[in-house]
C-alpha cells in the first residue's frame, strides 16, 4: 500500500488514541507532534535503531528541557510502511499498532522508561 494511503488510514487512529486520554495526559499529548514516515532514515538507523522499527520519540521528553544532548523538540515518529509490514498487510491490524506504537511513544515522552510503558500495557 502506498504511503499517501498509510498515512490517511493511520491519522484518524491517533487522533481517536489522543481524544480517549486522560483530560491531564491528553493536554500533554498535544504538546507532541506526530511525524508520519515511510521508514527510518539513514540518520535513525546510523544511531543503531533496526530498519524495522515501528515507531520513536525523539527529543526532550514532556517538562524537559533543551539540552546539547537532546538539541531536538520533542516528536513521535511512526514508520507507517515497517507498520504495515508488521501488520501483514492487514488494515485492522495496521490500526491496533499504529495506536499501540503511538501511545508507546507518548509514554517514553511522558517520561515513562520501558518498564514503565510495560507496567501501563503499553509494549
Amino acid at each position: 500500500m502506498n504511503f499517501a494511503r498509510l498515512t490517511a488510514l493511520a491519522r484518524p487512529v491517533v487522533a481517536a488514541a489522543q481524544l480517549r486520554l486522560p483530560p491531564a495526559v491528553r493536554a500533554a499529548a498535544a504538546g507532541v507532534p506526530v511525524c508520519y514516515e515511510p521508514r527510518p532514515n539513514a540518520a535513525i538507523l546510523a544511531e543503531g535503531w533496526e530498519p524495522d522499527i515501528l515507531g520513536l520519540f525523539v527529543g526532550h521528553e514532556h517538562l524537559g528541557e533543551l539540552t546539547d544532548h537532546d538539541p531536538l523538540p520533542p516528536q513521535i515518529l511512526l514508520f507507517l510502511e515497517n507498520l504495515w509490514d508488521y501488520a501483514e498487510g492487514d488494515a485492522e491490524t495496521f490500526r491496533d499498532e499504529v495506536r499501540l506504537t503511538y501511545l508507546h511513544e507518548l509514554g517514553h515522552y511522558l517520561g515513562w522508561d520501558e518498564d514503565e510503558v510495560a507496567r501501563r500495557g503499553l509494549e
